[in-house]
């Protein structure tokens, strides 16, 4: 095996595998049970490590290497095989698009905070904060689920009305908060003491939790209050519906390309028999062909015999 056939190998095992290529099936799975005990393990590793009195601690460190060894192999690969993953650009232009996509920044912070302390990096609270990036490894599952590839995608699609609703949202959060203020700061000046400190009863009015910490006194001020929470349902509901409408879509479209590739495959299946059923007929029909003008002649004298009417 050459160096090509190698490389294109390694790329068809480490990416989603096809059903009929076992080993890419079984890294796949492998792959996914990792990254669920390794997941498991990180909320474990913060309860404690110790089960039934005794402590773990040392299986927990060996599964941490264990799993980062193997994480980085799987980086490392896929960054090797880029240029496979996109023909059209040039090699260096793959591995850049590959290190700058977000699945191989989930890949790349899900291993770093192993190699802080190697690059020099002393701070422990900076380090128990980046040991918190472990958690990510749960997003490397997008490779491998349909429903994560289909959040993705409705994501991506929808984009620009979620980012309108957020847009929207962060105006009322300033107007309604602005307004408040001055309609409560005179009457209520330490539950509105500025525009910034209103912003909280902004956003918890406006996400219709409304826990209450802070609340109107005035008349004005209720009213106004009733009003935004009336509002934030709205505001709630926007992004609710842009998300729903995109899975729905997105479903629909999947079912329809689904359907269109079946009756494509069935299409030519009946091409196919039908171009062997005509090849079959026109043997037979030369076969019968050929028999009939031997039947013509006698085979011993090779005289030509009466026709049959």
């Amino acid at each position: 095996m050459n160096y090509s056939t190698f490389r294109i190998r390694i790329y068809t095992i480490i990416e989603r595998g096809e059903k009929h290529d076992k080993k890419s099936v079984y890294f796949d799975y492998f792959i996914i049970i990792l990254v669920l005990l390794s997941v498991i393990s990180t909320i474990w590793e913060s309860h404690s490590t110790k089960i039934g009195g005794k402590d773990y601690k040392v299986f927990f460190d060996f599964f941490e290497f264990f799993s980062i060894a193997i994480f980085t192999i799987e980086y490392l690969l896929r960054l090797w095989t880029a240029p496979l993953k996109y023909p059209h650009l040039s090699t260096w232009k793959a591995y850049l698009k590959y290190i700058f996509s977000f699945i191989a920044l989930i890949d790349l912070l899900a291993i770093l905070p192993f190699y802080l302390p190697f690059l020099g990096v002393e701070d422990l609270r900076l380090l128990r904060m980046m040991r918190l990036l472990r958690l990510l490894r749960v997003f490397k599952l997008n490779r491998y689920s349909r429903a994560l590839n289909l959040v993705s995608d409705v994501l991506k699609e929808k984009g620009e009305e979620l980012v309108t609703t957020v847009f929207f949202a962060l105006i009322l959060l300033l107007v309604s908060s602005t307004l408040m203020y001055y309609v409560e700061h005179e009457t209520n000046p330490e539950g509105f003491p500025n525009i910034i400190a209103t912003l909280w009863w902004a956003v918890v009015t406006l996400t219709t939790v409304g826990y209450g910490d802070v609340v109107p006194v005035t008349m004005l001020g209720k009213i106004l209050n009733g009003a935004t929470a009336l509002i934030g349902i709205g505001v709630v509901a926007l992004p609710t519906s842009i998300l729903s409408a995109g899975f729905l879509e997105k479903v629909e479209e999947r079912k329809k390309a689904e359907k269109e590739a079946k009756e494509q495959i069935e299409k030519q299946l009946l091409q196919e028999l039908k171009e062997r059923n005509g090849e079959i007929e026109k043997e037979e029909s030369e076969n019968s062909t050929t028999h009939s003008t031997h039947l013509c002649y006698c085979p011993h004298c090779g005289g030509k015999l009466p026709e049959i009417s």
